[in-house]
């Protein structure tokens, strides 16, 4: 059984910058896929970035692309999510996820994640 808790979240203005962590604990942190979700008031909860476990490909939606950053310390058990340039559209609460160890499914297909973090929210203000 794989617990995540994240933390980091807060308020900032457009513009601003917040760097999300994930602190993992069970099982083999290296061995699974992680990603950063995220769910806005009335909005389906969607992948804002997400790490595969064999070789580091990265996944980025699109609306992040070149402002969000996605990286893992194996040796931390640890996730990270760095958010550059936030933008009121990035209002939202962020989950934190693993697959299961060693899964071969799409590393950022949603469907695939079976651990979730309680969520941290982030308030972009214009």
């Amino acid at each position: 059984q794989v617990q995540l808790v994240e933390s980091g979240g807060g308020l900032v203005q457009a513009g601003g910058s917040l760097r999300l962590s994930c602190a993992a604990s069970g099982g083999t942190f290296g061995s699974y896929a992680m990603g950063w979700f995220r769910q806005a008031p009335g909005k389906e909860r969607s992948v804002v970035a997400a790490i595969d476990w064999l070789g580091g490909s990265i996944y980025y939606t699109d609306s992040v692309q070149g402002r969000f950053t996605i990286a893992r310390d194996n040796a931390k058990n640890t996730l990270y999510l760095q958010m550059n340039t936030l933008e009121p559209e990035d209002t939202a609460v962020y989950y934190c996820a693993a697959q299961r160890p060693r899964n071969f499914g799409t590393y950022y297909a949603i469907q695939e994640y079976v651990y979730w973090g309680q969520g941290t929210r982030v308030t972009v203000s214009s």
